[in-house]
């Protein structure tokens, strides 16, 4: 059956809402521990309750209480984010040794940030660790189209079938996490000539900031390794007009191939699922911006555009220069 719009905007913000059913919400976060870090009085993430029973916590640095459901990462006073970020790390490095987390077999090698109230750095872990905590991530996510008569061709690549995460599914023209201390719009130069060997100099001079995208998604198999798992993300949305003579190429093996795709191409792909959820979100929110979508031709329009903005329920971070 295909997949309305609304359909494919919940399949990503799917972690329910605390307005619509305040009973069921509440019965749902008993699924969950609050993860914290010692003198902040802020919830950074939700750690699964399978994950806290298999987790390895070194007592020296980790309180567990199953009263409060908190997990507590023990700093001394005045520790600072280097300090946090080892003891999180050795924490981490303990697990992939013990193996019980598919996750971990998919080391990134990349450093993710996590933010306390105000935006605070409070501590950084490696990427691949960062579903486990539930914690907010950001990406930025762009889309690469042509002008056409009858209206705006879109670049969509397809994923490796060899993927860890959502093989063989379409994505958005470039779209990549931000690692620690690396801004939105570098991290799109960056992922453009990394995964669609597009120019710095072709991206930089024409790539336009359109927003962010925000949504709380709670991990299907899809994903790859552990389900259950509750993924926050801010995703930052460019757009980049390309001509016609610029054809994105793989430049490594994240990416199959590229085509170039009428709108109604990409309509019938996101109707039959074959975008990745988040992709699906952002492909949905150009839609919008560009007028694809409208009050007149989408009955969901005023909920589509809510859902395409959730408020975190965890303290985030501007990245204002």
């Amino acid at each position: 059956m295909a997949k309305s719009n609304l359909e494919l905007v919940r399949e990503c913000d799917n972690f329910p809402y605390y307005e619509d059913n305040r009973a069921a919400y509440t019965e749902n976060l008993q699924n969950y521990y609050s993860f914290r870090v010692t003198g902040y009085d802020a919830t950074l993430g939700y750690i699964l309750n399978t994950v806290v029973d298999t987790f390895p916590w070194p007592k020296n640095c980790w309180s567990i209480d199953p009263a409060a459901r908190t997990v507590t990462l023990v700093s001394l006073p005045g520790a600072n984010a280097a300090q946090r970020s080892k003891l999180v790390a050795q924490s981490i490095a303990d697990a992939v040794k013990q193996g019980n987390f598919e996750l971990l077999k998919g080391w990134r090698n990349e450093m993710y940030p996590v933010y306390g109230p105000g935006g605070e750095f409070l501590l950084e872990m490696e990427r691949s660790a960062s579903p486990l905590f539930g914690i907010v991530t950001y990406g930025a996510h762009m889309t690469g189209y042509v002008d056409d008569p009858s209206g705006p061709k879109i670049w969509v690549p397809r994923r490796a079938k060899n993927k860890q995460t959502y093989p063989g599914m379409l994505d958005n023209t470039v779209a990549g996490g931000m690692c620690t201390g690396e801004i939105p719009s570098e991290c799109i130069v960056r992922e453009a000539m990394e995964e669609a060997s597009l120019p710095e100099s072709v991206v930089r001079a024409n790539v336009v900031p359109r927003g962010c995208v925000t949504y709380t998604h709670v991990r299907d198999a899809r994903a790859g390794g552990e389900t259950g798992l509750i993924q926050p993300e801010v995703e930052y949305v460019y757009d980049l007009k390309l001509d016609p003579s610029v054809v994105p190429q793989p430049c490594d093996d994240e990416v199959e191939e590229f085509k170039l795709l009428s709108v109604s191409e990409v309509k019938e792909a996101l109707s039959r699922g074959e975008f990745k959820p988040n992709c699906a979100n952002i492909m949905i929110d150009f839609f919008v911006r560009h007028g694809i979508l409208t009050p007149e031709n989408e009955p969901d329009y005023l909920e589509i555009v809510a859902r395409l903005h959730r408020r975190m329920d965890h303290p985030t971070a501007s990245h204002c220069k």
